[in-house]
């Protein structure tokens, strides 16, 4: 049974920080990709940033480039989200997602991603 529990979420004031944490159980992990994908309400959901579980290549979108930072922890199974200098414009449900057949193609492309959790929200004001 695959489950991707996030923790970490909460409400900040404009150029705070926050550490999400995503806990992966239930597959192959090596094999796969992790990524944090968030949701606006009345907008898509957007890839935020991914790694590589394998090789640990990362990959961002631009908003966030240097301000967020991933890592992952392969003993614990854990994925992270440090994410510094707030803005209210990151404001959203962010979700942790797992392709777990990813052999080093990491994407934002939502279609790749099997695994969803339930979301943790980021409010930011």
């Amino acid at each position: 049974h695959v489950q991707l529990v996030e923790s970490g979420g909460g409400s900040v004031r404009a150029g705070g920080s926050l550490r999400l944490s995503c806990a992966a159980s239930g597959y192959t992990y090596s094999a796969s990709c992790l990524a944090w994908f968030r949701q606006a309400p009345g907008k898509e959901r957007e890839g935020v940033a991914g790694i590589d579980m394998f090789n640990g290549r990362t990959r961002y979108v631009d908003s966030v480039k240097g301000r967020f930072n991933i890592s992952r922890d392969n003993a614990k199974n854990t994925v992270d989200l440090q994410m510094n200098s707030l803005k209210p414009e990151d404001t959203a449900l962010y979700y942790c997602a797992a392709d777990p057949n990813c052999y080093g193609s990491l994407t934002f492309d939502r279609r790749r991603y099997k695994y969803w959790g339930q979301g943790t929200q980021v409010t930011v004001s």
